[in-house]
């Protein structure tokens, strides 16, 4: 085992993902499970019956104490005083010039206390900004909670009907980004009605020591559904499929919230959060570019870092790109020029070495029926 194999973190189920056989492949200073019997099955799976994920690298940041909501009202380019208690939002964290830290969840646990859910590789660089951020606020602290949650996210159209069985948490009750505490397997746990893929799903957050106990439960309750565990590989075309941003390859520290396209997102009527008056000069003046969906006119699969021209200039590169199983098209991500990234306007990919013609289409590419 090389040096850098023995640095990689593992969750608590790296065990089970070796027992079942997975491939393990280093992903954001962890070594997490790509696929078990084959990404296209595990994917088509999620869309028709449900999938298991093992997303226990994610990390949790709790943001606690008297001026908590003011804290993140600062961090947050969302608006967390609509969160009621036992309610999530998604929301980024921006810097002075509008762009993107990470993205995040923000979970309200009760009125003063917060927990913000983090990209995995990038727990530690928004724990130390987090923390400097908040100190303006007042009577708050931030807390690197991460070591105390295991994530398992079971997904798809039975992903309730394979959960509901094993909780005694009324799942009907948990609106769409909602959660809620009980037990699963008997074991305590925050079940939340969020997810990744596109699909209807349950995020539910256990105790480390208890997740492969939770997760042997929730494959026993599921098999008969034709749950199967599920992969990072399939986890990432799912969320392509449904148009859902990847920070690190569709947005990071040098592009703004607009340009990626989730303006949506933005707390317009918050008085002031870091990135404020940056996004609002920008929404007024309109961006420079901005992130459009593809797919490919010619034959090729467009994969992340393929270059991208206009009008025969280079503009950029693909950001997300692959072939995937359920809408079976070659699609992808890309920055094009804002007049440029309208539907149906072609531009090019180059792909091993010749160009190849692609359209602009509306995003996503895959919304799942009664979504």
């Amino acid at each position: 085992m090389t040096d850098a194999a023995q640095t990689l973190k593992q969750t608590p189920l790296h065990g089970r993902h070796q027992a079942l056989g997975a491939r393990m492949v280093p992903f954001g200073g962890w070594e997490m499970p790509i696929e078990y019997g084959g990404l296209a099955s595990e994917h088509m799976a999620v869309r028709t019956a449900a999938g298991l994920f093992d997303v226990s690298h994610m990390g949790e940041i709790e943001v606690a104490g008297r001026d908590a909501l003011a804290a993140i009202q600062r961090i947050s380019c969302n608006d967390a005083s609509k969160l009621e208690v036992g309610q999530a939002q998604y929301s980024g964290l921006t810097t002075p010039r509008g762009t993107l830290v990470d993205d995040v969840l923000v979970y309200r646990l009760a009125d003063d206390h917060f927990m913000l859910v983090v990209n995995a590789a990038n727990i530690a660089k928004d724990y130390r900004w987090i923390a400097q951020e908040i100190e303006p606020a007042g009577d708050v602290v931030a807390v690197n909670a991460s070591s105390r949650y295991a994530l398992l996210a079971v997904q798809g159209p039975a992903a309730v009907e394979t959960v509901q069985p094993i909780t005694g948490v009324e799942l009907s009750d948990v609106a769409y980004y909602r959660f809620a505490a009980g037990e699963v397997a008997g074991k305590l746990a925050t079940i939340s009605r969020t997810g990744y893929t596109g699909e209807d799903g349950l995020e539910i957050y256990v105790a480390p020591q208890a997740a492969d106990a939770v997760w042997q439960a929730l494959t026993e309750s599921g098999a008969p559904l034709g749950l199967v565990p599920a992969g990072l590989g399939a986890r990432d075309t799912l969320r392509l499929e449904a148009a859902m941003r990847l920070y690190g390859n569709d947005m990071d520290e040098e592009t703004t919230v607009l340009e990626a396209g989730l303006g949506w997102m933005v707390g317009w009527d918050k008085a002031e959060f870091i990135g404020h008056a940056a996004l609002r000069q920008q929404k007024a003046d309109g961006v420079g570019r901005r992130l459009a969906g593809f797919e490919m006119v010619d034959r090729g699969i467009a994969r992340p870092g393929y270059p991208v021209r206009v009008d025969g200039e280079v503009v950029g590169k693909v950001t997300s790109g692959t072939q995937t199983p359920f809408v079976k098209k070659s699609i992808g991500m890309a920055y094009l020029p804002a007049a440029r990234a309208k539907a149906d306007t072609e531009f090019e990919v180059e792909i091993r070495g010749r160009w190849a013609r692609a359209k602009v289409v509306r995003m996503p590419f895959y919304r799942r029926q009664g979504g």
